[in-house]
């Protein structure tokens, strides 16, 4: 028998339709989706503004069948941001005058030692500082406080027992090495001396949980220890009325 001759094939010059179909297809979708992203969604946009008006103590609605225009939105993004810088501010303001009348009232109770240089009030970033030299507190040597003193230092916490401020106690000793069997070094004897005026304070009504004692032994001299009026200077406790967070940070210059 003869052979039955194969027919010849052909090929497919038109396979690239496929590709070039997919390729349309993908670049369609592709646009549709940027479109979709471009654009505002108003319903999305109103919730947002609802929950962030609820946040700042304002009551504010969407309404389904009237559109905000995004001008609007930033006009009311605006007046919301204005709203909680003025609360700040005000805040602020109110912190300022609680610190400046701690200060008042302090030199007012310790007129008679200010005056004779025992004890110095000033204020800074930091809040208000009392310093209160230790012969007006302590004996030489010792971390008990004097009979006399604890009158004036209950005045002082009454004062500082009315507001809710971090309160840091500080002691600080002069260069002059201390050992004894109650107190090794100067580390021990500024510590001590700032747990005893912390104990008055917390007996006399402050909160606990708003006090802090350091010592500091004579690593912080504000006076030269080469002379005897230096080194007494240098042994005081240090009281600082810590001012919040919030007052410190408005009170820092700008850039």
């Amino acid at each position: 028998m003869a052979r039955r001759s194969k027919r010849p094939e052909h090929d497919n010059h038109e396979r690239w339709l496929i590709s070039y179909a997919d390729f349309i297809t993908l670049l369609f979708s592709f646009f549709v989706v940027m479109y979709a992203i471009s654009s505002l969604n108003e319903g999305k946009y109103k919730v947002l503004s609802a929950s962030l008006a609820s946040v700042f103590g304002e009551t504010a609605t969407p309404q389904s069948n009237s559109p905000v225009s995004l001008s609007e939105q930033d006009r009311l993004m605006k007046s919301l941001v204005d709203r909680r810088n003025a609360k700040q501010g005000e805040r602020a303001r109110k912190q300022q005058e609680y610190m400046r009348s701690v200060a008042n009232n302090l030199n007012q109770v310790l007129a008679s030692q200010v005056s004779s240089g025992q004890v110095s009030v000033t204020q800074s970033n930091r809040g208000v500082v009392l310093d209160i030299n230790a012969s007006a507190l302590f004996n030489q040597g010792e971390a008990e406080l004097q009979s006399e003193s604890v009158k004036t230092m209950s005045e002082v916490a009454r004062i500082l027992g009315q507001g809710d401020q971090a309160i840091e106690v500080e002691g600080h000793t002069d260069d002059v090495p201390i050992k004894n069997p109650r107190f090794p070094s100067n580390w021990e004897l500024s510590s001590a001396r700032a747990s005893s005026v912390v104990r008055l304070f917390i007996e006399h009504g402050v909160a606990a949980d708003r006090l802090t004692a350091v010592g500091s032994a004579a690593n912080r001299p504000i006076a030269s220890n080469d002379t005897l009026v230096g080194r007494a200077r240098n042994r005081r406790v240090t009281v600082t009325i810590l001012s919040p967070a919030l007052e410190r940070a408005a009170q820092q210059p700008t850039q």
